[in-house]
């Protein structure tokens, strides 16, 4: 004979009701009026992972240069990609990697936001690009990963210090209040 199983329960907790009495559901309360809401911008963030603060400024004043960059390398990649290779994808990969390496090096330097795995990627895939380009495609490809391991670890220990270095800072720095 077959056991029947019972239904999943929900792991969210209940508040259990008194004896004799049912909990009834109740609104959400409204929000008041009378109390300004807090600005997201200064919510209270604990941990050093999250974002801090408000996003660097671009150097390039108001206009946005890398987002611009980011779009143009999008079209060009997509145009490479129909006509099969070319100097159209080349350009659109380049476009696109310059105009993220601006936008999260900036964030990454003023401790903003880390980016410390895709920054030490970059010279990670740069050095396994000349290794081949110089030696040629090795017998075993497993051995193109120690070279390539090393600069990984390397930019990244550098990055992740630099991040936690630039945090200090910026935390140590007194947000200004908005109003």
């Amino acid at each position: 004979m077959a056991t029947q199983r019972s239904k999943p329960r929900s792991r969210k907790r209940r508040r259990r009701a008194p004896p004799g009495r049912a909990l009834a559901a109740s609104p959400r309360p409204e929000p008041r009026e009378d109390r300004p809401a807090r600005p997201r911008s200064v919510a209270g963030r604990t941990s050093p992972l999250g974002t801090y603060g408000e996003r660097p400024p671009s150097p390039f004043g108001g206009l946005p240069v890398s987002e611009i960059a980011i779009a143009g390398g999008v079209v060009a990649l997509v145009f490479g990609v129909i006509r099969q290779g070319g100097p159209a994808l080349i350009g659109g990969v380049v476009l696109c990697l310059l105009g993220v390496i601006e936008v999260t090096a900036r964030e990454h330097f003023s401790g903003y936001r880390s980016h410390t795995v895709l920054l030490a990627g970059i010279p990670a895939v740069v050095a396994e690009f000349v290794i081949v380009l110089t030696v040629g495609p090795p017998a075993v490809r497993v051995l193109l990963l120690v070279p390539v391991a090393a600069v990984f670890g390397a930019c990244a220990w550098f990055l992740r210090r630099r991040f936690l270095v630039a945090r200090q800072a910026r935390l140590a720095k007194p947000q200004p209040l908005v109003d």
